[in-house]
């Protein structure tokens, strides 16, 4: 796994990299909502720098024999302490938190994995109280109108 220096925009960007290949894909209205959110400007990047960091962390994912998708995006992995210990400054930690929660909301679904990647961020970081509550209450506001949809009395 590529190593980036603590703080900088790289590290930034690939935990919000992360949260794009979460579900298992990147869907071109994640990019677009990334965009309108001026992740580049936020994040201190270089145009077109952000894409090749989702190339980079893909090309780690595929030539390491020790690395997956799931042992990457376990919240106890080792892996994935080091990736949310490259950032330590509050403000980049809250700025990347809007960020992954841009990109996971821009399909109008928080798969359980995008929900576990944020909910591991913000609880590594020990974000103040309340980031939990905004994963849930997507994820459970989801599940209660998908009831809605199915008519009353229905179970998931």
């Amino acid at each position: 796994m590529r190593t980036y220096k603590s703080d900088s925009p790289q590290a930034a960007a690939r935990l919000v990299a992360l949260a794009l290949l979460a579900d298992g894909h990147v869907g071109s209205n994640e990019l677009d909502a990334l965009n309108e959110a001026q992740l580049s400007k936020r994040l201190g990047l270089d145009p077109g720098e952000f894409r090749m960091i989702v190339q980079g962390l893909c090309e780690d994912l595929m030539s390491s024999s020790h690395l997956n998708w799931g042992n990457l995006c376990r919240p106890d992995s080792d892996v994935m302490q080091q990736l949310v210990d490259e950032l330590r400054d509050p403000l980049m930690r809250a700025e990347v938190l809007h960020l992954c929660r841009t990109a996971v909301q821009a399909d109008e679904h928080v798969s359980e994995h995008e929900f576990a990647l944020l909910h591991a961020f913000a609880d590594a970081w020990q974000m103040p109280c309340g980031w939990e509550a905004i994963c849930r209450e997507t994820v459970c506001g989801q599940r209660s109108a998908a009831r809605d949809e199915r008519g009353p009395g229905s179970v998931h």
